[in-house]
């Protein structure tokens, strides 16, 4: 995933241009996707733990692949792969596992933010980190397939629209404005 980001912000003719440029863009990606992708996915299993379910990741490489090459055209996809849980679980439970990834994203906006105030590579951190997971928050809430959108959808119509509205502001601001 961190490819795929840094080639979808660094444009593929910039990155081959430079080593140093594509270096650099791929280790802030890797600090703030990484950062981004792992405590989202922590996020679903702890509390799909917490709601005695048995919980694992499993990884897509098929759906990764797909990420980096839709980086290469302009727009991300980013899913590959997913925490899969079993075991009884109400709808409500099932709704607060699919919510806790993207609420995850959406607090490490705030945590990237203070970031925007320097200058430099901690400046980059910032700016990667708040689009990446103001992104990774609204793409997710994307009422649709496995996304955790359709299961908050199918749980809670007003916990979707409130948590969709703020991620989707928040990317749009992000993108416009940083």
């Amino acid at each position: 995933m961190a490819a795929a980001f840094a080639i979808f912000f660094g444009r593929p003719e910039r990155l081959l241009a430079s080593v140093d440029f594509a270096l650099l863009l791929f280790a802030v990606s890797a600090i703030t996707v990484g950062t981004g992708f792992l405590l989202h996915e922590l996020a679903h299993k702890v509390v799909a733990v917490r709601f005695g379910q048995i919980a694992e990741f499993r990884a897509n490489y098929g759906m990764l692949f797909v990420a980096i090459m839709s980086a290469f055209i302009g727009f991300i996809i980013a899913a590959p792969g997913a925490v899969h849980h079993r075991g009884r679980i109400t709808q409500r439970e099932h709704g607060l596992v699919a919510l806790a990834g993207p609420v995850t994203n959406l607090a490490l906006v705030v945590v990237f933010a203070p970031f925007l105030l320097f200058g430099g590579l901690l400046g980059l951190i910032g700016v990667f980190g708040v689009m990446v997971n103001a992104f990774l928050a609204a793409f997710n809430m994307i009422p649709l397939g496995p996304l955790d959108g359709k299961t908050v959808w199918q749980w809670s119509r007003p916990v979707f629209v409130v948590t969709f509205a703020i991620a989707v502001v928040t990317t749009v601001v992000s993108f416009m404005f940083i």
